[in-house]
C-alpha cells in the first residue's frame, strides 16, 4: 500500500487526526491549505457503524443454492460472495486485482506457476483459523470428473495445487494464464473451512464481514456482522436483510416507501424518475454487462451458421437499445466483450438490421418455413419478454416466424435457461476477455450456454491465454471475437447499463462496475451516514 493510499484509508477510517493528516500531507507535497479542505471533505465521509441494511434483490429463485459450485443467480452470488465469504483476490473499483485473503502473489516468467501468500490471523465464522489447507479444498471444490461446478473450466488449467507450508499456496498450471490473479477473484473461488460439503455448504461458513443467521432461498436472509471480521474499516452495518424481489415494480415501490434501502436492475423506461424523488439515489454504472439471446448450436436446425447469421441479421438493435434499454447501453454485435474491456475490437463492423441478408441466409440454410420458438421471461432480464416481442417483429419483415414462448419467473434459470433450444440470458460479463470466453464459450464449459464448439476458436482461446506480448494478446482476441460475431450461437444485441436505486442515507465510495451492486461488496464497502 503506497504512502498516498494509507493516508487516504486512514482518515475515511477516522484514524487520524486533523493535525496528523496535514502533517502527513505536506510531507506528500500537498499544501497546508489544500489538505484542510480534503479532510474537511473525507472527514464528513467517513463510514460509521451500525443500522441493519435492507436490499431487495432481483435474480433469484426458490431452488438456487449457496454451495459456490453453483451461485445460478444474483442473490445467491451476492449473499454468499459478497457477505459471506472472500476470495483470495478482489476486483477494486477500478477494475484492477488487488489482495484479499492472499496478501501478495508472484509468477514464473512464463505464468504458469503462480504462488499466493496468504494472510495470518484470518479466522472463518466458527473460530477456525484460515490455512493453506482451506484455499486447496475449497478450489479442489470445483475440480474433479464428476464435478458440476460452474467455475469447472476456470480452474481445468490447474495441473497441480500444493501448500509450500501452512500459509504459501502454489498453482501450476498446464499452460501460461497472464490473467491468474483475475481467476481467483470469481465469486465461485470463496473460500470455505477444510471438509465443506454437500448440505454444510448451506451454512454459508466462510471468512466474510457476515455470518449467516437465516436463508429461505430466493425468498430471504439474515446475516449479522461478524465482529472478528479481519477487514478493518469494511463491514459497516450491524445486519442485513436479504429480500428476494422479482418483480421491479415492486422493488421500486418498496425503495419509494422506505421498505428497502437499496434495488437492483431498476427499470430503464422509469429510471430518470427515480432519481428526481426525494431521499432516493439513481446509480448507473457501464461495464462489462450484456444481454443474450443464445441457442443450443449443437443440434438441429441452430447447428446451421446460415440459420445463426439470418437470426442476427434479423433484430433492429438500435430499436432494441432504444425501447427497451432507453439508450442507456450501447449495440452488441454478437460476441461478449464489452467497449470497456482491453481487446475490445474495435475494428469488427457492428451487424446491422437487415431483413434482405436474413432472407437470403435462411433460404441457404432451407429453413424459410421453419417456426423458432423462442423461450423467455423477464427473470432473464427487465424487458427481456418486451424484446422478444419486438425481435418476432423485426424477423417477420424478413419472413422469419418466430414464436415467443413466455416461461414462469421463478425456476428460469433451472428449467429454461441451458435446457429449451433458444431462450434469454444476461451476463455482468467479466474483466478480462479469456475469463469471459473459458466461462461461457470454452468446449464443454458449465456455462456454455449456446453449446458452441469451434476448433480453431479453443486453438486461440488456449494461445492468448498463455501470450505476454500485448500485441501478439490483442490480434488473438480480436479474431476470437469475429468467430464469435460470424460464426457463433448467441445474438447479443446490446450492452447494458447497471441501473440501481438507494436510499440517501446511505454512504459509499467510487461503484464498481466489474459486477452489478458495486462489485457485489454493497453490504462491505457501504455505509449509513
Amino acid at each position: 500500500m503506497s504512502t498516498k493510499n494509507e493516508l487516504e484509508y486512514l482518515l475515511k477510517s477516522g484514524k487520524v487526526s486533523r493535525r496528523d493528516f496535514i502533517g502527513r500531507a505536506a510531507a506528500l507535497g500537498v499544501s497546508a491549505t489544500m489538505a484542510s479542505t480534503l479532510f474537511a471533505g473525507s472527514a464528513s465521509a467517513a463510514p460509521k457503524k451500525g443500522g441493519r441494511l435492507r436490499l431487495g434483490i432481483a435474480g433469484g429463485s426458490t431452488t438456487e443454492s449457496i454451495d459456490t459450485a453453483t451461485l445460478p443467480g444474483f442473490m445467491a452470488q451476492q449473499l454468499s460472495f459478497g457477505q459471506l465469504r472472500n476470495c483470495l483476490v478482489e476486483i477494486d473499483a477500478n477494475g484492477k486485482p488487488v489482495p484479499e485473503l492472499a496478501e501478495s502473489w508472484s509468477s514464473s516468467a512464463d505464468a504458469k506457476s503462480w504462488t499466493f501468500k496468504l494472510r495470518k490471523g484470518v479466522e472463518f465464522h466458527n473460530g477456525k483459523t484460515m490455512t493453506a489447507e482451506d484455499v486447496i479444498h475449497s478450489i479442489n471444490h470445483h475440480r474433479g470428473k464428476d464435478s458440476k461446478s460452474a467455475a469447472k473450466s476456470l480452474v481445468a488449467a490447474i495441473d497441480e495445487l500444493k501448500a509450500d507450508d501452512k500459509y504459501t499456496v502454489t498453482f501450476n498450471l498446464k499452460e501460461g494464464s497472464a490473467d491468474f490473479p483475475f481467476v481467483a477473484s470469481d465469486y465461485h473461488l470463496g473460500i470455505v473451512p477444510v471438509g465443506t460439503t454437500g448440505k454444510d455448504m448451506e451454512k454459508g461458513m466462510g471468512t466474510g464481514g457476515y455470518i449467516l443467521e437465516s436463508h429461505e432461498p430466493g425468498v430471504r436472509a439474515f446475516t449479522k456482522r461478524n465482529p472478528n471480521y479481519w477487514k478493518e474499516g469494511r463491514a459497516h452495518f450491524d445486519e442485513i436483510e436479504t429480500i428476494g424481489i422479482e418483480d421491479s415494480t415492486a422493488r421500486t415501490n418498496a425503495l419509494k416507501t422506505g421498505q428497502i434501502d437499496f434495488m437492483n436492475r431498476a427499470e430503464s423506461k422509469t429510471f430518470h424518475l427515480l432519481g428526481r424523488l426525494a431521499g432516493i439515489e439513481a446509480i448507473k454504472t457501464t461495464g462489462t454487462k450484456h444481454y443474450t439471446i443464445p441457442m443450443h448450436s449443437d443440434q438441429a436446425p441452430y447447428n446451421n451458421v446460415d440459420a445463426r447469421l439470418a437470426l442476427k441479421y434479423a433484430i433492429d438493435r438500435e430499436a432494441v437499445v432504444k425501447t427497451i434499454l432507453r439508450g442507456h447501453g450501447l449495440v452488441g454485435n454478437d460476441h461478449p466483450i464489452a467497449p470497456s474491456n482491453q481487446y475490445f475490437n474495435t475494428d469488427l463492423p457492428v451487424r446491422e438490421y437487415d431483413p434482405e441478408k436474413a432472407k437470403f441466409h435462411m433460404k441457404k440454410a432451407g429453413l424459410s418455413d421453419h417456426k423458432f420458438r423462442l423461450h423467455t421471461s423477464d427473470a432473464a432480464f427487465g424487458g427481456a419478454v418486451d424484446t422478444a416481442v419486438l425481435y418476432k417483429e423485426h424477423a417477420a419483415k424478413a419472413g422469419i416466424n418466430i414464436e415467443v414462448v413466455q416461461e414462469p419467473k421463478d425456476g428460469y434459470w433451472d428449467n429454461v435457461w441451458m435446457k429449451k433450444e433458444w431462450t434469454f440470458s444476461f451476463w455482468s460479463g467479466r474483466p478480462t476477455e479469456d475469463w469471459m470466453f473459458t466461462i461461457g464459450y470454452a468446449e464443454g464449459g458449465a456455462w456454455n450456454e449456446s453449446f458452441f464448439s469451434h476448433e480453431r476458436f479453443n486453438m486461440l482461446m488456449k494461445a492468448g491465454r498463455a501470450e505476454l506480448d500485448d500485441t501478439k494478446r490483442r490480434a488473438i482476441y480480436y479474431e476470437m471475437q469475429e468467430i464469435c460475431s460470424n460464426e457463433g450461437g448467441s445474438v447479443i444485441p446490446m450492452y447494458a447499463s447497471d441501473l440501481a436505486g438507494a436510499s440517501s442515507k446511505l454512504g459509499h465510495d467510487k461503484i464498481a462496475a466489474n459486477w452489478e451492486g458495486d462489485g457485489m461488496k454493497i453490504a462491505e464497502r457501504w455505509w449509513f451516514k
